[in-house]
């Protein structure tokens, strides 16, 4: 089998999470976050007091760098435990 790039997969992987967390800030921004939680909690027959705060462009900015970086490195290792486990022939 073929080998994976490490860093290629860590930056798929990073750009992935870090977009799907700034959907989720663009969410808040535009106040569809908290109907949209409640939503999908009532779909899965929870009731929880959750109140999604205030969006913070700061805040914001360091889900998505954080998210994006944790994504990086689970991407990045996932590549060298599959080229590990997969030898190139």
């Amino acid at each position: 089998m073929r080998t994976i790039s490490a860093p290629k997969s860590g930056f798929v992987v990073g750009i992935v999470l870090g977009l799907f967390h700034l959907f989720w800030a663009a969410l808040v921004a535009l106040g569809w976050a908290q109907p949209l939680i409640d939503f999908i909690l009532r779909l899965h027959f929870i009731k929880l007091s959750l109140e999604v705060q205030h969006f913070d462009l700061a805040t914001a900015a360091g889900l998505v760098a954080i998210t994006a970086a944790i994504g990086f490195m689970i991407g990045f290792v996932l590549a060298l435990a599959w080229n590990q486990l997969h030898p190139a022939e």
